[in-house]
């Protein structure tokens, strides 16, 4: 019986297992899944629920049942690749024929003194829970700091500030414009919003350092009662700890067969993935798809495809709170409610299919 582990039941691994079981994983071929949490995580709500806007079961779905799928929950250690083993904290090793690295992304602070000790995060939803629980024991008229313009600061403060319209919300962006990957009229039109609900965007910051309750946009101390960070990500440590190929942001350079060029049995998806997007669940999902077709043909002894059609995105939607959104569908602009009534029929058409 060979064994393909698959690290993380993110986006990518969920969708491998849709798409494997029941009916194209071959009677010889057995699944273990490693992750943290015993269900998966709808990670782009994260922001919603340490705003306390939504309830932490509603970003669960439970992981499929399958006779030859068996689960191990617990912290992944490292990956012994000589030895074919995940090396997992307080349990045995596991041994793996193959092996689909789905680990997704951590905070990276830029070296930014204190910035890894005295700010919350959304990254997982234990530090999202944690996040939830200081924000919403604050008292009226608290600051809050949120650090880094882009999606998820974004969502974080419009939804903070409509749960929470006591509280004074400070989002600190390095660019002219907040949403620097998106067209310069949707940046306008959250600035906007933002502007209406009392939001303070402090543009061309320049963090330096982070104290307890002291944020420092260059020499300017700011008082915050609880800082945010959402200033960029960077790789799993287990994927920049591996001795492999990496690109400019650590991510593991993959074949057109997204296994490691020096190794094909170690496939990478998701957010430690050298790919030509930006990191998403779209492109996690995307990705994963095409991972299934390979191992598919691999288990049959077929040949593998030579090359894949481009992955393309259907687009990028954020919310505004609970009545406004904005995004981009299609490379066309969008914003207000339909945004926003978009992203919640994904959100349910996703749950619906899946839980």
């Amino acid at each position: 019986m060979k064994n393909l582990v698959i690290l993380g039941g993110g986006y990518g691994g969920m969708r491998m297992l849709q798409r494997l079981l029941p009916n194209q994983l071959p009677e010889n071929v057995s699944i273990t899944l490693i992750d943290r949490n015993p269900y998966h995580c709808l990670k782009t709500e994260y922001y919603a629920l340490a705003a306390g806007t939504i309830p932490d079961q509603h970003i669960r779905v439970a992981f499929p049942e399958h006779p030859r799928l068996k689960n191990v929950y617990g912290e992944v250690l490292s990956i012994d690749m000589e030895n074919k083993q995940v090396i997992i904290e307080n349990q045995d090793p596991v041994v793996y024929d193959d092996l689909v690295i789905g680990l997704g992304c951590e905070d990276k602070y830029h070296d930014i003194p204190g910035a890894d000790i005295h700010t919350y995060s959304i990254q997982t939803i234990d530090k999202s829970r944690r996040t939830y629980s200081a924000l919403n024991n604050l008292g009226a008229g608290a600051t809050v700091s949120i650090v880094g313009g882009g999606l998820s600061g974004v969502e974080l403060a419009s939804e903070l500030i409509e749960s929470r319209s006591d509280l004074n919300v400070k989002l600190f962006d390095r660019g002219p414009h907040i949403l620097s990957a998106f067209p310069e009229r949707l940046s306008t039109f959250v600035e906007s919003w933002f502007d209406k609900h009392t939001i303070e965007i402090v543009h061309h910051s320049n963090i330096t350092k982070v104290e307890p309750n002291l944020l420092y946009n260059g020499d300017e101390a700011v008082q915050s009662d609880v800082i945010v960070w959402t200033a960029g990500i960077q790789p799993s440590k287990i994927i920049r700890d591996m001795d492999i190929e990496k690109d400019r942001q650590g991510r593991a350079v993959l074949t057109p067969q997204h296994f490691l060029p020096n190794d094909n049995s170690i496939f990478v998806v998701g957010d430690c993935a050298s790919l030509p997007h930006a990191p998403s669940a779209q492109l996690a999902e995307s990705q994963a798809e095409q991972i299934v077709q390979v191992l598919v043909k691999k288990w049959a002894n077929e040949p593998l495809p030579e090359s894949f059609p481009t992955m393309k995105l259907k687009g990028t939607l954020g919310s505004l709170g609970k009545k406004q959104g904005f995004g981009l569908v299609a490379n066309r602009p969008i914003t207000g409610r339909v945004a926003r009534l978009m992203k919640s029929g994904i959100l349910w058409m996703y749950k619906y299919h899946n839980g």
